[in-house]
């Protein structure tokens, strides 16, 4: 019993916040389904009928299905191209010891202090003298390079943890370096490579800012994030128009999430035991 009282105001606050995020996304979704005096007149009630005139009408308007399919197009070859890059580097600094992979590792970490704006104009120029400006070819490109800080030293911490005894044995067994790798290390590692697999994701699928200058407002090139603004100039006010293509946007994160979120629970619960 004592135990238990120490315990309710965690509890007590664990709700709150649970609440806190439950209410604004219920009153999201169900704006999706309603008109514009049903927002503003009824908020929190549920729509007088579940239509789903607004997610046609902003799938049209907007052309999101092409926009979908260029960002899913963007989002996966960088997500690829992030973890070829990334795996083989954290494997190479996990196993070194000398002075040179302590530099090495810290550069890395150096990507962290470079702000998101403070790079937006020599990227710009950068993407205008390799000729690939207004292309999605140049983000699938630049997007690997902005997620390596991040995906490397998440990688290189789980690597770490890998017994040098396993990969004595393979060595033994007649295994090359590239075997070590695929058959000892990344097997052991999926946790930390969905945990960097997800979230890169949410920052791949989510980029607004580098799209809209890079690739610009073509609708046969735009990512969904550059779509979703122009329905405000489509439909004007129409708010429950709005939400649904905003919901739309959201479905392919909440697939990922539920595919990813198993073995990035392992990431965590395999971080405390390390503490």
């Amino acid at each position: 019993m004592k135990l238990g009282k120490r315990w309710l105001p965690a509890h007590l606050l664990v709700w709150t916040y649970a609440v806190l995020l439950v209410v604004p996304l219920y009153y999201f979704i169900v704006s999706a389904f309603k008109t514009n005096d049903e927002i503003f007149g009824r908020p929190f009630a549920l729509p007088s009928s579940f239509s789903f005139g607004n997610f046609s009408t902003a799938f049209s308007s907007a052309d999101l299905g092409l926009a979908v399919g260029n960002s899913a197009l963007v989002t996966v070859v960088s997500l690829v191209l992030t973890l070829l890059l990334a795996v083989p580097a954290a494997f190479a600094l996990a196993r070194s010891t000398g002075r040179t992979a302590v530099v090495i590792e810290k550069v890395f970490s150096l990507g962290f202090l470079i702000p998101t704006f403070a790079a937006l104009f020599p990227t710009f120029l950068l993407a205008a003298a390799t000729g690939l400006f207004h292309t999605r070819t140049f983000m699938v490109l630049f997007l690997p390079a902005t997620a390596m800080p991040l995906s490397v030293v998440i990688l290189v911490q789980f690597m770490r943890t890998v017994p040098r005894e396993m990969e004595e044995a393979a060595r033994m067994d007649g295994a090359s370096t590239y075997a070590v790798l695929r058959h000892v290390y990344t097997p052991m590692c999926l946790p930390g490579i969905a945990t960097v697999l997800l979230l890169n994701f949410l920052t791949f699928w989510n980029e607004y800012l580098y799209s809209l200058v890079i690739i610009g407002p073509d609708p046969s090139q735009r990512t969904v994030q550059v779509a979703l603004p122009t329905l405000k100039s489509i439909t004007g006010t129409d708010y429950g128009v709005l939400t649904a293509g905003t919901v739309l946007t959201l479905v392919p994160v909440w697939v990922v999430y539920t595919v990813l979120q198993k073995r990035m629970q392992q990431a965590l619960v395999s971080g405390a035991v390390k503490l």
